[in-house]
């Protein structure tokens, strides 16, 4: 039997050279499922995502969805496509074991955490307030250059990653400080600042609205003090104060020491993100 892809809809083009269409994953001409293969609209027309691969129940444990994955990444080759990510669910068991099979490499993580009805309140000798807008003027250049560099210390091309950078800044900060649902707030240990935190409220997934931790950093001179824990707890405050139950993250695979600080709250995996080249 041999399995193919079928376009089940026009080839979709967006106004910034996207491109992306839906699939029916066919065997001999019978449907046995779907997958949606894109380009990303964050990295840019050279990096593709392989997109919402579903096999039919009673055709599963046959190999249909290895196939259709290496078939959609031929799709992506074809669009010009350098590599491609995907996202699977922290417990899709067979489908985490089939990406490593295919050789993608994990490269971040969204975590998620319910929250309590009361906030915490921050540990004895600290104090929270907003960023100032001088503060916001210097943070925004270091943080989109940090974040670019999270990305090109990950493989992905310099030019792609600054460009992700500026269109999540452009994205999720259009008004600055002044950006509806925004929070960025200042950790003060004897009046001196000591970290920040940036909140905000998205969409987790289609009907799941959740607040957001953006960025959170401890100024270097002080880390291992237990302020990012307490940055995290502002955080809460922060989505509880917006009339959100639950609160989530991305955090890059390579960062031990905050999945493990992250873990300790009380946050769990959600989805597992990772990629591969396309060769």
């Amino acid at each position: 039997m041999t399995t193919t892809l079928r376009p089940s809809e026009p080839l979709q083009h967006s106004a910034d050279g996207g491109r992306s269409r839906t699939y029916d994953i066919c065997v001999n001409s019978r449907r046995v499922g779907s997958v949606h293969v894109a380009t990303d609209p964050h990295f840019g027309a050279a990096s593709g995502l392989i997109e919402r691969l579903r096999v039919d129940e009673p055709d599963r444990g046959r190999g249909r969805g290895a196939v259709a994955a290496l078939a959609a990444e031929e799709v992506l080759r074809g669009w010009g496509c350098k590599d491609v990510q995907i996202s699977v669910p922290a417990d899709a068991g067979a489908a985490l074991a089939l990406a490593r099979a295919l050789g993608y490499t994990e490269i971040s993580r969204n975590m998620v955490k319910e929250l309590a009805a009361e906030a915490p309140e921050p540990p004895a000798g600290t104090e929270a307030r907003p960023m100032t807008d001088a503060e916001f003027t210097e943070w925004e250049a270091a943080a989109r250059d940090a974040f670019a560099r999270s990305w090109i210390d990950r493989g992905v091309p310099e030019d792609r990653a600054r460009a992700k950078a500026e269109a999540s800044h452009r994205e999720l900060l259009p008004r600055g400080l002044a950006t509806p649902g925004t929070a960025i707030q200042v950790l003060l240990v004897g009046g001196r600042p000591v970290g920040h935190v940036w909140t905000g409220v998205r969409q987790l997934e289609p009907g799941v609205s959740a607040g957001y931790v953006y960025d959170v950093e401890v100024a270097a001179d002080r880390r291992g003090r237990g302020h990012g824990r307490t940055l995290m707890l502002l955080a809460e405050r922060a989505a509880r104060e917006a009339g959100e139950t639950l609160l989530g993250l991305h955090v890059f695979a390579g960062n031990t020491p905050a999945i493990r600080l992250y873990e300790s709250l009380g946050y769990r995996t959600t989805y597992l993100n990772s990629s591969k080249p396309l060769l």
